[in-house]
């Protein structure tokens, strides 16, 4: 597979070579390859098509509106589990490889239309962290400790 780079390669190194082929071995790439890119002019993240489109038909189709009316009682199911209430409760003959399918399901569900998921920030702050303070000195308050004078710096860590 070629990469941007070296079609940028390819294409620096076309101008100041001779021969076509220099700038291929240059940009470690094949004649014929190279030849493409330079007619098209374009690199291959251009080129690359977007896959959106599904190769088989939805096996969980028809049972869908179960599945959906399992997750709105209980949003934290699993797939596993509903896979196996669906071949077992309701006699379906899924196959075992179908789960990831139903999975792949699950996972586009809660993302779209799932419950949101709890946001929450740690308020924990280690000391040393990230090194800040201020550095006060408290010498003029004159602290003791069993009649002993204490020299004492307060810092102040975020």
């Amino acid at each position: 597979m070629v990469t941007d780079q070296q079609v940028r390669r390819l294409l620096m190194n076309n101008k100041n070579e001779k021969f076509m082929y220099q700038a291929a071995d240059k940009a470690r790439m094949s004649e014929r390859t190279a030849r493409k890119y330079l007619k098209t002019g374009k690199l291959p993240s251009q080129l690359k098509k977007k896959h959106d489109w599904s190769t088989r038909e939805d096996p969980f189709k028809q049972d869908w509106p179960i599945i959906l009316e399992m997750l709105e009682l209980n949003s934290g199911l699993e797939a596993k589990t509903i896979f196996e209430y669906l071949c077992r409760e309701l006699a379906r003959d899924y196959q075992e490889n179908q789960l990831r399918t139903l999975q792949r399901r699950f996972k586009n569900w809660r993302a779209t239309q799932g419950p949101a998921k709890e946001v929450y920030f740690s308020q924990i702050h280690y000391p040393g962290d990230l090194a800040a303070s201020d550095f006060t000195h408290m010498n003029d308050l004159d602290i003791t400790y069993r009649e002993k004078l204490l020299v004492i710096c307060f810092f102040i860590l975020c």
